[in-house]
């Protein structure tokens, strides 16, 4: 596994499709680059390899103390989120050393055993994976059908049980996070409010200017609209190339928007999730995110 740091700092919001036309200039050389792997610049000092965690426990990276509320201890056990957990706990379904609980507020120290439906429950530390995911992997853990997934190039990152956050089909490319905090999971994905995801697109056929203008003004698909916050191409010889900022996290969103004007999209790679980057990152390599990289996922 190659491990490196990434920058963790999103991309600045608010630019039109009008503006300086950043996906012209900077990333498409960007995404030429990261397709082959980075190799650091001469006098660099060499990326350390990962030999253990060393990011801390959400409980410690949100200055708690050892005692955590009870809904978030069942996010932290991967029962649900935080505010379904609340559900349970008003319907008695939670005990706490053999008693239930149903305070919304009550805290569960370290020694405490704690049952959902009968159910001893354990909490895992939480864990941030950042995978370069290459074309043919499903993002899922299993599948029925015996193909090829993406717990194959995670399944020894570490010793919990990790899942893919959002959606990417098996002939995409590129960012893919991992983890078992169910809360930020969930805020990352909600809806058309969730985390920016940046995408290098090739179309099967030539994009106007026009139709370009129409799908950054916004689209409406079946199941709700797809607000576009920036889209351009990367060469303005080449139409058919295109770099796009949305944050919608929808199944197949960016194959189901073209085909809603009648193109094909080709190659889908996204280059940048939540502000976190493929940068020095092969396909089908993984690292864990640091310190920094969580805090500034859970305060999005």
């Amino acid at each position: 596994m190659r491990n490196s740091r990434s920058n963790s700092n999103g991309p600045r919001r608010g630019k039109s499709q009008n503006s300086n036309n950043r996906f012209a200039s900077g990333p498409k050389k960007t995404w030429d680059r990261e397709e082959k792997g980075d190799r650091p610049q001469r006098g660099a000092r060499p990326a350390k390899k990962y030999r253990g965690v060393r990011s801390k426990t959400a409980e410690q990276l949100s200055g708690a103390s050892d005692e955590v509320r009870l809904n978030k201890y069942l996010s932290n056990a991967g029962i649900c989120s935080r505010r379904e957990a609340d559900d349970l706990i008003g319907a008695g379904l939670v005990s706490v050393n053999n008693k239930v609980v149903t305070s919304m507020g009550y805290k569960v120290k370290p020694t405490d055993v704690v049952k959902y439906n009968g159910t001893t429950l354990k909490t895992d530390k939480m864990r941030y994976v950042l995978l370069n995911k290459p074309k043919g992997f499903l993002a899922s853990m299993d599948d029925p059908k015996a193909r090829k997934t993406v717990l194959e190039l995670v399944g020894n990152a570490c010793n919990e049980r990790i899942y893919p956050v959002g959606q990417m089909e098996r002939g995409s490319t590129g960012v893919l996070l991992f983890t078992n905090d169910a809360d930020t999971a969930k805020k990352l994905t909600k809806g058309v409010n969730g985390a920016a995801n940046i995408y290098h697109i090739v179309l099967d056929k030539p994009l106007s200017k026009q139709q370009l203008d129409t799908i950054a003004a916004g689209t409406v698909l079946e199941d709700g609209p797809v607000p576009v916050e920036e889209i351009n191409f990367t060469d303005e010889k080449n139409k058919r190339e295109l770099g796009m900022r949305i944050h919608v996290n929808k199944p197949r969103i960016v194959r189901r928007l073209f085909a809603h004007y009648g193109f094909e999209v080709e190659k889908l790679d996204r280059v940048s999730f939540a502000g976190l980057t493929k940068k020095r990152l092969n396909r089908g390599d993984y690292r864990h995110l640091d310190a920094k990289e969580v805090g500034f996922l859970k305060t999005r």
